[in-house]
């Protein structure tokens, strides 16, 4: 009797769990993405193709994905680029609800 009472916590602390999971594993995704976004920022002179660097390390979230990359023309000034993607948490528990994860890398332009 007991046990019945206690099952559905259990599953749904089980399903938190793997959901936080998912959702640190894709926000870490998205960080990497960015610093790849400001490594090409850094050393390439066009901002589009740090961009598509960009969605390129995101793999199919990247289509998803808002990006944009700062970068002067003066070597030494910083480069950003700040990325945004949607993801829903509990997609197939009651349609689920969508979260942003963003992040945002700076570094210094060589060229």
């Amino acid at each position: 009797m007991e046990f019945a009472l206690v099952l559905p916590l259990v599953l749904l602390t089980l399903v938190a769990i793997v959901e936080l999971t998912v959702a640190a594993r894709t926000q870490l995704e998205v960080v990497n993405a960015a610093r790849e976004g400001a490594r090409t920022a850094a050393t390439v002179i066009d901002p589009a193709e740090a961009a598509a660097a960009t969605r390129r390390s995101l793999g199919s979230a990247g289509a998803d994905a808002r990006v944009s990359v700062s970068r002067p023309h003066v070597v030494g000034q910083d480069a950003s680029v700040s990325v945004t993607v949607p993801h829903r948490i509990a997609a197939g528990l009651f349609g689920g609800f969508e979260v942003r994860l963003s992040a945002r890398a700076v570094m210094r332009v060589e060229l």
